[in-house]
């Protein structure tokens, strides 16, 4: 069994090292994933750290990432696997009169077969993160097959038989629970949820991306975004777009966040017009 991680201190310590600070739910959930091999499920609204997790757990245990992006549509071939008919007809027809027998089992082996995420998080060797984003997206049909993957780590391949994980990937399925997940997959999974953090703690990731915005001007900033996201916008700003405008009033050299400077600079946290005329309004930055 693959240890990922040997504590949720330890957790704690490498995701920190890797540019994640962790509260202690979020390091222990993430120890007892790979400690029991079971899928993550990390639920919350955008832009709080969901896929961020997943990519820290990768760059922590040097693991390689796996990437599904999920999205209404998707199908069993842009996820698991397709065939590469166009190299096989090539083949075909290169064939000639060889019996049909020969060369079906000519043209369904490796050498046609075009991995999709989760077939090529199942089928590596060395350790993998796997990270379903957006499941929430898929259709309800696409479960069906995430239930096969979740449950056995295997996959059945009808044309070559069952390919089953040498070593199981840990796996980090986001939602922004824009609908209900199906009972069976929530089974499968340990569950995480993650909201905007406090202000102390943002407050400390900011300071951490952006190591040379003054410790007054970072607190000024956070009591801004948590201001904003206690209006009712479009899109409240995200973890991401709070170190964004760290930079912003680093690069502008700003050292003060008042009225002016909010309102010169709101275009790098809220990305609707109707959220940004909202928040000059309720907040009173023109006069």
């Amino acid at each position: 069994m693959t240890t990922w991680f040997a504590s949720p201190a330890d957790a704690v310590d490498r995701l920190g090292t890797a540019g994640y600070l962790a509260d202690r739910a979020t390091a222990t959930t993430a120890f007892l994933a790979g400690s029991l091999e079971k899928p993550l499920l990390v639920e919350g609204p955008a832009g709080v750290g969901k896929t961020e997790l997943a990519k820290a757990v990768a760059r922590a245990t040097g693991a390689e990432l796996v990437r599904l992006q999920c999205y209404e549509g998707l199908d069993e071939a842009r996820a698991l696997y397709e065939w590469n008919y166009k190299k096989q007809l090539l083949r075909i027809q290169a064939s000639g009169e060889q019996e049909w027998d020969a060369t079906h089992d000519d043209i369904f082996t490796d050498e046609f077969l075009l991995t999709r995420p989760l077939l090529t998080a199942i089928r590596r060797e060395e350790p993998t993160v796997l990270l379903i984003d957006e499941v929430d997206k898929t259709d309800v049909e696409v479960e069906g097959l995430l239930l096969e993957v979740l449950s056995d780590f295997q996959v059945t391949i009808p044309e070559l038989g069952t390919v089953t994980a040498v070593r199981r990937p840990f796996v980090v399925l986001t939602s922004n629970a824009t609908r209900e997940l199906s009972e069976a997959v929530k089974r499968r999974c340990l569950f995480l949820h993650l909201d905007y953090p406090d202000a102390e703690r943002e407050r400390e990731i900011v300071s951490s991306q952006v190591p040379e915005l003054e410790d007054r001007l970072a607190e000024q900033l956070v009591a801004m975004v948590g201001r904003l996201r206690e209006l009712e916008l479009k899109k409240a700003p995200s973890i991401a777009e709070s170190v964004d405008w760290a930079r912003t009033l680093v690069a502008l050299e700003i050292r003060d966040l008042d009225d002016k400077a909010v309102d010169d600079t709101l275009g790098v946290v809220l990305k609707h017009a109707s959220d940004t005329d909202r928040a000059v309004r309720e907040l009173r930055l023109r006069k």
